[in-house]
């Protein structure tokens, strides 16, 4: 557990390691690699998250901004799904990876036909706290996601190789193959402050 006056001090170390990791490489499964066993250690505890960005919409998930690298080489972002949330079959165009951390979401991943059709690949998955899942156009890019919980949320954290909410990415009718661009955006105008850390150095003056 954090101390209460540097909560989200978690967060703070996950974006200066990430930081850290973009500016050694840019090869794809160097950082999936790199990346995995942080955001491991972020999701093992969720005293950190602002409720403010773990906040449920009662029609619509949610996606949080918690920060976003100057360069835009990487973000993080909280997803929060209602009961029976999910997403329409998309893409991402980048690699992600989606760290699970309260409740379960079930996950499919889709494969495109020569056609441009869109087809389920392998099982449906259910992600569990503490687990991980990754996704990019070279491990399998294009997936639903829904909460597997019933009667509450859940919240998983994404890190994504872009600033995700203005990629162009798209959304697939699986029924006739039709495609259509979208950009996300974000839930919040705003985004957590991690860099006050006064009240840790004002403890400290003795």
């Amino acid at each position: 557990m954090t101390n209460d006056t540097d909560r989200i001090a978690p967060l703070r170390e996950f974006v200066k390691a990430m930081t850290r990791l973009v500016e050694r490489t840019d090869d794809e499964a160097a950082l999936l690699a790199g990346a995995r066993p942080l955001l491991a250690r972020l999701i093992a505890d969720d005293a950190w998250l602002p409720e403010e960005c773990a906040r449920p919409d009662p029609q619509f998930y949610r996606q949080y901004l918690l920060h976003c690298d100057p360069l835009e080489r990487f973000c993080v972002v909280s997803f929060v799904w209602g009961p029976g949330q999910k997403t329409p079959v998309h893409d991402h165009t980048v690699w992600g990876l989606v760290g699970m951390m309260r409740g379960a979401e079930r996950c499919r991943r889709y494969e495109r036909a020569a056609d441009g059709t869109v087809r389920a690949a392998g099982e449906e998955q259910v992600l569990k706290p503490g687990e991980i899942e990754a996704v990019s156009p070279t491990v399998g890019d294009i997936h639903t996601v829904a909460n597997a919980l019933a009667d509450k949320p859940s919240v998983s954290i994404h890190v994504y190789g872009a600033n995700i909410g203005a990629v162009r990415r798209h959304v697939f009718d699986a029924s006739t193959g039709a495609v259509k661009d979208f950009v996300s955006g974000y839930s919040l105008a705003t985004v957590p402050n991690l860099w006050d850390r006064s009240a840790v150095v004002r403890a400290g003056i003795a």
